[in-house]
């Protein structure tokens, strides 16, 4: 089976906390604090590598963890960094994020990368909030959770000539006539369950190597899901050029050709603008031979490339390679990929001290990226860093906001992960 579209659940390393710690030495009567800040989480990435062509390494692993950060320790010592992840996907490879549907990049230049999960920031160790007035502080943050999302991973071939036609139409024939691949081959309709890939030779005298994609044959209705319809099209909509493979000794060649332009159109327009050239295969048929002068005509009426072709003899293949050489770009074209390169999409975090406050679920709920961060961070065992917490409250006007929506003492009000009980002066973790 091949694995173009997979979902994969990632979590980021967190963060390590920082230390609250102070110097023990001889002499030293009053050493001050000396806590380390935590390391950093290991963050994942996606990067391309042109060995892969599938998703197949996702078929049975779907959850992927980062190491955490380094808890910060005494004499300013700096917990480790978190090992960073690197999964590798193929060129082609579309990232979204499965709860909002949004693309975060499209990857399909060699080596480009993409981070999708961002390792947590280590935590503060007490050292920092030493002050003139406040020398020996127990408050250090804890470290930042790393982010947490399910992707969506979407496989669409780099390839620079496709083939299309309805099944059985001798696509996968074709491609082994032209290349050195060997699909599965057979004389009835689905044969080919999956794209197959293969690399054209043009002739000695041509340097270029295009590569070849024999996509499933599509069925009428396959642009509303018929059929594999949706998750074969999407293989077409990279190429550079395609190739209209018909079926000379069906019944109606004229309709096997209306029905797949009819699909591709309302797939994608755009697909209806590539280069194209109609192969009008299975010329050794005799019913074959009696149809093609009126399929060419009707082509040629179009403006339509045609050829007459037989894949299983390979008649007149030395025409079609010629007509391909001519439609497909420059050697130095062909070296980048058929597309511009991917795009990843750079997202500003939301602005840092914007916040809302409403009711759910019968309590109040805070939302607020640097709010939940700075209470994520906080250890409320320490009376030091709950005050410190309830500072922030004030500071960032939540306390204010909460009071004007009546919040009263033994309410629960919820700030990212944690569940906080209101108090007439403080806070407590529940």
């Amino acid at each position: 089976m091949f694995f173009d579209s997979v979902r994969v659940w990632i979590r980021a390393g967190d963060g390590g906390d920082g230390a609250a710690t102070f110097r023990h030495e001889a002499h030293v009567p009053r050493g001050g604090p000396d806590g380390g800040d935590g390391g950093r989480g290991g963050s994942i990435y996606l990067t391309v590598d042109p060995g892969e062509t599938s998703l197949r390494d996702y078929r049975h692993k779907h959850h992927f963890k980062a190491t955490a950060g380094g808890r910060g320790s005494g004499q300013k010592k700096h917990g480790k960094a978190g090992d960073d992840l690197i999964l590798k996907v193929p060129p082609g490879t579309g990232v979204f994020d499965e709860s909002s549907a949004d693309l975060l990049g499209d990857l399909v230049a060699s080596g480009q990368t993409l981070m999708v999960g961002r390792g947590g920031r280590g935590g503060l160790g007490n050292v920092h909030f030493a002050t003139s007035t406040h020398q020996a502080p127990k408050h250090a943050q804890n470290g930042e959770p790393g982010e947490e999302r399910q992707i969506r991973l979407e496989l669409r071939l780099l390839a620079d000539v496709g083939l299309v036609g309805l099944p059985n139409a001798g696509k996968s024939t074709l491609l082994a006539a032209l290349t050195a691949a060997r699909p599965k081959i057979a004389d009835y309709p689905f044969t080919t369950l999956e794209p197959n890939l293969g690399v054209l030779d043009l002739g000695d005298e041509d340097s270029r190597r295009p590569t070849i994609a024999d996509v499933p044959g599509l069925i009428e209705g396959a642009s509303s899901g018929a059929g594999l319809g949706h998750a074969f099209l999407r293989h077409v909509e990279r190429t550079r050029v395609l190739v209209h493979v018909v079926d000379g000794s069906d019944r109606d060649p004229e309709w096997s050709y209306s029905v797949i332009r009819d699909e591709l159109g309302a797939h994608d327009p755009a697909l209806l603008t590539k280069p194209l050239l109609v192969a009008f295969n299975k010329m050794d048929r005799l019913v074959a031979a009696e149809a093609w002068p009126a399929f060419r005509n009707a082509r040629a009426a179009q403006g339509v490339a045609a050829v007459a072709i037989s894949a299983e003899t390979g008649a007149n293949l030395a025409e079609l390679r010629e007509r391909l050489s001519k439609l497909l770009p420059s050697a130095e074209e062909l070296a980048e990929p058929p597309e511009p390169a991917g795009i990843v999409v750079h997202r500003l975090e939301s602005a840092g001290n914007t916040f809302t406050v409403a009711r759910e679920d019968g309590m109040l709920v805070v939302h607020g990226h640097r709010i939940e961060r700075l209470a994520a961070q906080t250890n409320f065992d320490v009376e030091e860093s709950a005050e410190r917490f309830q500072e922030d409250l004030i500071r960032l006007g939540i306390d204010h906001e909460l009071r004007r929506q009546g919040v009263a003492p033994g309410d629960t009000v919820r700030i990212g992960g944690s569940e906080l009980e209101w108090e007439s002066d403080a806070w407590d973790e529940r």
